[in-house]
């Protein structure tokens, strides 16, 4: 895999936001194969910092209605990735 299809793109929630400035960690969504190994390597050559440490978990899609139609979101993961203190926090909330 390379390191565009390891990394889908980046959760940007409250909770997300708040874990980034006050515990240096990154969230992502990521290949549902993907391992911490790889979730390590692309985020140091994409953003060229240093991980601390990869927290992965596998979400389950949630039921989602409309009207009498029923149906389920795909299932998906996350990563939560933790910097080495002294690194640069990438700032792709604002793009």
């Amino acid at each position: 895999m390379t390191i565009q299809e390891v990394i889908r793109r980046p959760v940007v929630t409250e909770k997300g936001v708040i874990k980034k400035d006050a515990e240096r960690t990154l969230c992502f969504e990521v290949h549902p194969e993907a391992n911490k190994t790889q979730v390590r390597h692309a985020v140091e050559r994409l953003f060229k910092v240093k991980v601390e440490e990869v927290r992965t978990m596998n979400l389950e899609g949630k039921l989602r209605r409309r009207g009498r139609f029923s149906g389920y979101r795909p299932d998906w993961k996350k990563a939560y990735v933790k910097l080495k203190a002294g690194e640069k926090m990438p700032e792709y909330a604002e793009i």
